[in-house]
């Protein structure tokens, strides 16, 4: 539809989606395992660059009848996790509200934010100011939002421990103790008395 991706060639990154299976959290790209199976937990993170803006959006799919509870839960807790950090967004609200509402969720439900990767502000380019933090710390400036300003808000969770790794391929990340990982990803833009979500979907 006249769209272009907005990953492929990024700092050198190889694809034009980032394909994460399993233990794999981010920039999962083609390799050794080539074959998605029944059972899987899919996380599929796209770009698009369209009349000189980029949109940016995450869905994590369990495969298939296989897929197993945990799985499903672990999907399901991301999701809830972004839907809670997007229903603080408001002009005059802060990214620390954002964050502690992502947090609190994500470790109510016994699992851990991974704390190396951030949303970010998006628009001409693909990564700008400011980082979308998804955990309350001092690093994060507590910023006022304001009307207009456009967000990829997306919160990503382990089963098991918040620690990664990065495979010989230089890109693909992992959890360090092979536990499942899960991401979910929407553009918004921030607007009076809340959000509109740009990368809505029926899915």
């Amino acid at each position: 539809m006249g769209a272009t991706p907005s990953f492929k060639g990024y700092h050198g990154f190889p694809a034009s989606i980032c394909a994460s299976i399993n233990d794999q959290v981010v920039h999962g790209i083609p390799g050794e395992r080539q074959m998605i199976r029944d059972g899987d937990l899919l996380k599929v993170d796209t770009g698009a660059y369209f009349e000189g803006y980029h949109g940016d959006s995450c869905v994590t799919i369990p495969i298939g009848a296989a897929a197993s509870e945990d799985a499903r839960r672990l999907s399901r807790v991301a999701q809830e996790s972004l839907m809670k950090g997007l229903a603080t967004v408001k002009a005059g609200s802060t990214l620390l509200e954002l964050a502690g509402a992502v947090q609190d969720h994500v470790e109510a439900h016994g699992y851990a934010v991974v704390e190396d990767y951030t949303g970010h502000g998006v628009g001409r380019n693909l990564h700008e100011e400011p980082s979308v933090f998804n955990f309350r710390t001092r690093d994060l400036p507590n910023m006022s939002l304001r009307a207009g300003m456009t967000l990829a808000v997306e919160p990503i969770l382990n089963a098991g421990s918040k620690d990664c790794r990065t495979l010989k391929d230089r890109w693909t990340v992992v959890t360090v103790d092979g536990s499942l990982s899960a991401q979910w990803e929407h553009t918004i833009v921030v607007t009076s008395d809340g959000c509109e979500i740009l990368t809505d979907r029926d899915f």
